[in-house]
């Protein structure tokens, strides 16, 4: 045994073959936890390995048995890695999802050692049974164990090199010496250990034997005790049984006394009904009588409603009105489509059309087609004249009300086939017969009963003579009483309308109840094609009139940019001549003001032909996205283009001179803002520095948001700022939009000088969800809902204001001003992971907090500090309905939308 200096204490964490082991130093468990603990906290969000990995470097593997993650080294790529664990010496293959990046702190040396015995060679087939066998053996005996071994066996723990026969002579000898103890200390304690597993085996045989019988003698005493229990239990079962039976006697032997009492009980009352009867036969004949005499007097006010005319029930004249009434479509309505899908592509070819010289052909195409088109339209519209389409749709829509609240609502789910009709009809051929029959047996039986009465007149009349019998008055009384009593009673039972029938649900009836109404629904459907192609060809034949003899020009629309440009050398003149007057040594306050006068009258004037210019841009626009695509390509120095592609909102001929503009100082921290005058209306100017990447970018965003206002214009309330114009500056590298001036309006500004009430939060909170509704139906996320950025007008209309079209909306989402007193706006994915996209989600958590601040605005939550990530509100006392709102709004996950949001009870309940 050597010295403890030069020993020292390893635990076993991979057997690598029968003489080979990895172990790393017990010293080194403090490393090893720490490392263990860095992994576990910076591998779940570390990146993923891409490309091929270096085979120098250490990664972050999850290992395959624990699933959990542990430094590596890969030392090979196929379609999976295969990696070496270096703090443990085992490898696996992992999956590139499975491998990541690590930081340089855990780029620190490998843990685990290579040991092997010397003196012992390995078998070269380690498959064999023997080789496995020892392989298992030096398993068992150290792996996971704690071993003293000498410091000079061991290799480096680095794969893939070569660690051992690496040192001089001397060194080898005496690393030979060392290891051979070492192996003397392990066969000794091998053999200990094998001996005391002997030992061991043979005490567990002995005890798994005495196990064994106590086992056995325990099941036999179990099934002794089961047949014990199965008997008791049958034993008990007879007992009931016996009891069962014992009362079973007892309870026939009483009813057999009841039943006797029953039966004497019986006899007295049959008794006293034969005396009934027999007082009862003697007012029989005038009761029988009575019955029939009412069922007569029923039978006669069933015909006279129901007189028998099959074909006036309302099914069979709602079918005659349908089938033999209906409107066909017009014979050109057929040429319609292919002449109008014609025309569609020639003007998309003439939009799509880019060089003039093509233009010439595309034209005379679409004239040709076009000429086909009117043609066919006006022949159309004089078949679609002459027919009577509203009276028809008038007629069907009340056949079908009629026929809805005498058969229910109709199923147009499937069809009831092409039959229905004709079995319907022969439904009512049978039942007319059927009826017909029941009468004439009805009358039969009553003319028979009224011959009968007839002879009694004659028998009983003394006075005259009569060749009437007593035999003619007996006999077959009771036959003919008893067949006008049938008759009476089966024409009384028998269905007599279509209504009855249905009740009974009769299949013919309901089957042609659902065709008819199909019919009416595919004629109503029918008539209002034909309506619709009228009122859209009666426009087109009216557009053609406009410009039959003459092709649109924008030739009003030059003449108004000819006064707009004189209109603004006036202007400039004026502009100068008030300078010079203004800087002159004899100052002329009159003349000053004359001139002012003049350049403010210059500029109205200026700024009305501007609206006219903009009102011809409309209408050419509406001409080259109609009839005339071709006008832009005609009239290239028109620019429609340019005033098309930004919705109107782009003026080229406004500028920032033209402007009495005054700067808002105040405002003007982000970018310079002036307020002006334009068209009788106050506005701001707010000025963007672009180049021309920057000017490309706020022409489209600015654009976006005018579109998405102006799709919904027919709506009362947007919940949008409107963009006037968008012009960009001659003279300074600078982009303005124009939008209008509210005083003190924003949120921020209202909430200063006199809170909204609650009724009041929620009309203006109403308006802002409808603006957002409106972006994000566009695909447009706000990312700038602030208290400075929502408007509020007459303290009841809440809108969505503009934001900065420069920043991209990750940028707006973590601006500064992105706060509502104490609270952050910024949603919580934001704020958890930088550079996150924002999404519509992220402007109702903002609409969430701004909603809260308003119905608490001395609220104190601190959101960047903590771990919390969403707003608490816990603490707060609000109305139920909006506490219930928030709560679905300032969470992580699953908030609301806004049009879900504008459904909610704290919405709908004022309205």
């Amino acid at each position: 045994m050597m010295d403890g200096e030069n020993m020292e204490l390893v635990g076993v964490t991979h057997v690598l073959d029968a003489v080979t082991f990895w172990a790393q130093n017990v010293k080194d468990d403090q490393a090893i936890d720490n490392i263990r603990k860095a992994l576990a906290d910076k591998c779940p969000t570390a990146p993923r390995v891409l490309g091929t990995p270096s085979p120098q470097k250490i990664y972050g593997a999850v290992f395959s048995e624990d699933s959990c993650w542990y430094r590596c080294k890969v030392l090979q790529q196929t379609d999976h890695f295969h990696v070496s664990y270096i703090d443990y010496g085992n490898t696996e293959f992992v999956s590139r999802s499975a491998l990541v990046e690590l930081p340089g702190d855990l780029q620190a040396p490998c843990l685990a050692k290579k040991y092997k015995f010397q003196g012992f060679n390995v078998s070269t087939d380690q498959d064999s049974a023997h080789f496995l066998q020892v392989k298992a053996f030096l398993q068992n005996l150290i792996y996971g164990k704690k071993v003293p071994l000498p410091e000079a066996s061991a290799g480096s723990a680095c794969p893939n090199l070569d660690i051992f026969d690496q040192s001089p002579l001397s060194m080898k000898e005496k690393s030979k010496a060392t290891a051979q103890h070492a192996a003397n200390l392990m066969k000794k304690t091998m053999d200990q250990e094998l001996v005391e597993e002997n030992q061991r085996l043979k005490a567990e045989r002995e005890t798994q034997r005495r196990e064994d019988q106590l086992r056995d003698s325990l099941s036999e005493l179990q099934k002794l005790k089961e047949e014990t229990a199965n008997y008791a239990k049958e034993a008990e079962r007879w007992k009931v049984e016996r009891n069962t039976l014992q009362n079973q006697s007892e309870q026939l032997e009483t009813d057999l006394q009841v039943a006797k009492q029953e039966v004497q009980a019986l006899r007295g009352q049959l008794k006293k009904k034969e005396k009934q009867v027999e007082k009862l036969l003697d007012s029989a004949v005038a009761e029988r009588f009575c019955r029939l005499a009412e069922g007569v007097d029923s039978l006669r006010g069933l015909r006279e409603r129901n007189p028998g005319n099959m074909d006036s029930d309302s099914l069979t004249e709602s079918i005659n009105i349908v089938i033999n009434n209906s409107i066909s479509a017009p014979v050109a309505m057929e040429k319609l489509e292919p002449a109008w899908r014609d025309y569609s592509l020639a003007q998309e070819k003439l939009k799509a059309c880019q060089t003039k010289e093509q233009l010439g052909d595309l034209i005379d195409n679409r004239n040709k087609v076009r000429g086909v088109l009117t043609a066919t339209v006006e022949s159309f519209l004089q078949e679609a004249e002459c027919l009577p389409v509203r009276q028809r749709m008038d007629k069907l829509e009340e056949v079908s009300s009629s026929l809805s609240a005498e058969f229910g609502p109709a199923s147009m789910e499937g069809d009831v086939g092409e039959q229905a009709f004709e079995q319907y009809s022969q439904w009512r051929t049978q039942r007319s017969q059927l009826t017909s029959s029941v009468r004439d047996g009805t009358d039969k039986a009553l003319q028979a009963l009224c011959t009968w009465s007839e002879n009694i007149g004659k028998f009983f009349c003394l006075s005259a003579n009569t060749v009437v019998g007593v035999n003619d008055i007996v006999d077959g009384v009771n036959e003919l009483l008893k067949q006008a009593e049938n008759n009476v009673a089966k024409e009384l039972d028998c269905p007599l309308s279509v209504g009855e029938q249905n009740n009974h649900e009769t299949k013919a009836v309901s089957n042609a109840f659902h065709k008819v109404m199909q019919h009416i629904q595919s004629e109503q459907s029918l008539l209002r094609d034909i309506m619709e192609k009228y009122l859209l060809n009666t426009k087109f034949k009216g557009e053609m009139l406009q410009w039959q003899n003459a092709s649109p020009t924008p030739d009003s629309l030059f003449s108004v940019k000819k006064r707009i440009r004189s209109l603004r050398a006036q202007l400039r003149w004026r502009q100068v001549e008030e300078a010079s007057l203004e800087e002159a040594e004899d100052f002329d306050l009159t003349e000053i003001l004359k001139k002012k006068e003049e350049i403010a009258e210059t500029r109205k004037t200026l700024f009305h032909e501007i609206g006219q210019e903009r009102k011809e841009y409309m209408k050419l626009s509406a001409l080259a996205e109609g009839c005339c695509p071709e006008l832009p390509l005609l009239y290239p120095e028109a620019d429609i283009h340019s005033h098309m592609s930004s919705g109107g909102l782009v003026v080229k001929s406004l500028d920032r001179d033209l402007f009495d503009a005054e700067p808002m100082k105040e405002l003007s921290g982000r970018r310079p803002l002036v307020c002006t005058e334009f068209q009788g209306q106050r506005v701001i100017l707010k000025g963007y520095t672009v180049n021309e990447e920057a000017e490309a970018r706020v022409l489209e965003r600015t654009t976006q948001f005018h579109r998405t206002r102006t799709q919904r214009e027919s709506q009362t309330d947007t919940g949008m700022l409107p963009l006037l114009a968008l012009f960009f500056g001659k003279s300074d590298p600078l982009a303005y939009v124009m939008v209008p001036y509210f005083p003190n309006g924003s949120l921020w500004a209202v909430q200063a000088a006199k809170p909204l009430t609650a009724s009041e939060t929620v009309k203006v909170m109403r308006g802002v969800a409808r603006g957002l509704q409106a972006l994000h139906a566009a695909g447009v996320t706000h990312a700038s809902l602030n208290p400075n950025n929502v408007f509020v007008l007459h303290r009841h209309q809440g809108m969505v204001g503009d934001y900065d079209f420069i920043k991209t909306p990750v940028q707006r989402a973590v601006d500064s001003g992105m706060v509502a007193g104490s609270i952050s706006l910024v949603a919580p994915e934001l704020r958890q992971t930088q550079g996150t996209p924002p999404t519509p989600a992220c402007d109702m958590y903002s609409y969430g907090c701004l909603l809260f601040w308003l119905n608490a605005p001395g609220f104190n939550g601190d959101l960047d500090s903590g771990s919390r990530l969403a707003l608490d509100i816990s603490g707060v006392t609000l109305e139920d309905k909006l506490q219930a709102l928030l709560s679905k709004l300032l969470v992580c996950v699953g908030r609301l939308t806004a049009a879900e949001t504008l459904a909610d009870d704290y919405f709908l309940s004022d309205q």
